[in-house]
């Protein structure tokens, strides 16, 4: 499934939270014409907004990473959701008029700001989860894959299309979908064009969890709720180091493993939490 669309105009996200609203956790909602970010205590929630398909723009795609770089330097928030906005799409992917003319200049800026939009997502130093509430097509179930977990509803359907246009998955479709699925299943759904609905996507693999139709934000919220029980500096570094497996040997990240640990003892949360339990209560974690 791919949508032919106009490209609107788009005004990049900035993220703003007074003092305040830091140290009581208030919610705030940033908008702009595509990305909708509404930060709700330690939580962001990022929708993507561009109908009928909520696709990708080079604009919009430049502001997811320039999102995330600006939630990395927010020590307030500790996960990330990614929806799209109504019932029927995640995200379709890219506009295909871009690409109409055949123009390589164009291509090469799209792959680049794809690739680089992604990359940033995946980095992000918290917990990303995609709650994914409908179709989810090439670059749609590229940004899902850069997250750490992905929900499903149970209508969704999930395919990586590109080949059939004449195109390839440039955002990290056959990296991190091979590495979810194997190979396989990889080559079924990138060389064969198999889409897969939500319980397929579970039984290989390639989400942890299906929900009815429009339950995954509330289900991805819960996942979030629970990691915010987990050190964040903690978080991070084991995110790192489990990210670490899919470029380093076993034996260089067992030893980036120790290293990782004794460094903890440098970070406040390492002592808050040990602390805490010790006197048997909740830890405060400060992110530091």
């Amino acid at each position: 499934v791919f949508y032919w669309l106009t490209i609107r105009p788009f005004c990049r996200a900035t993220l703003r939270q007074t003092e305040t609203q830091k140290n009581n956790h208030q919610q705030d909602i940033i908008m702009n014409d595509i990305l909708q970010v509404d930060i709700q205590g330690h939580l962001a929630l990022v929708t993507i907004d561009n109908p009928p398909a909520n696709t990708w723009t080079r604009d919009s795609l430049d502001a997811l990473a320039e999102l995330v770089d600006e939630l990395n330097a927010n020590k307030e928030v500790y996960s990330l959701i990614i929806t799209g906005k109504g019932e029927k799409f995640f995200s379709a992917g890219a506009d295909l008029k871009l690409f109409a003319e055949g123009d390589k200049q164009i291509a090469a800026e799209m792959s680049t700001a794809f690739g680089r939009a992604f990359e940033t997502l995946s980095q992000f130093r918290g917990l990303s989860i995609a709650a994914i509430n409908g179709y989810a097509m090439g670059g749609g179930l590229e940004v899902a894959l850069a997250c750490d977990l992905r929900i499903a509803e149970q209508q969704a359907v999930m395919a990586l299309p590109e080949a059939s246009v004449g195109l390839l998955p440039c955002a990290g479709g056959t990296q991190n979908l091979a590495w979810l699925v194997g190979e396989g299943w990889a080559k079924r759904m990138i060389l064969c064009g198999e889409k897969v609905n939500a319980e397929q996507a579970l039984q290989i693999g390639l989400v942890e969890a299906v929900v009815e139709q429009g339950q995954a934000v509330e289900k991805a919220i819960e996942w979030a709720e629970k990691a915010e029980r987990q050190s964040p500096t903690s978080i991070t570094a084991c995110k790192r180091l489990i990210q670490t497996a899919r470029k380093e040997p076993m034996f260089a990240g067992m030893a980036y493993e120790r290293d990782a640990f004794v460094r903890l003892f440098d970070s406040n949360d390492c002592k808050e939490g040990v602390q805490a339990f010790l006197e048997k209560r909740k830890p405060n974690w400060t992110n530091t």
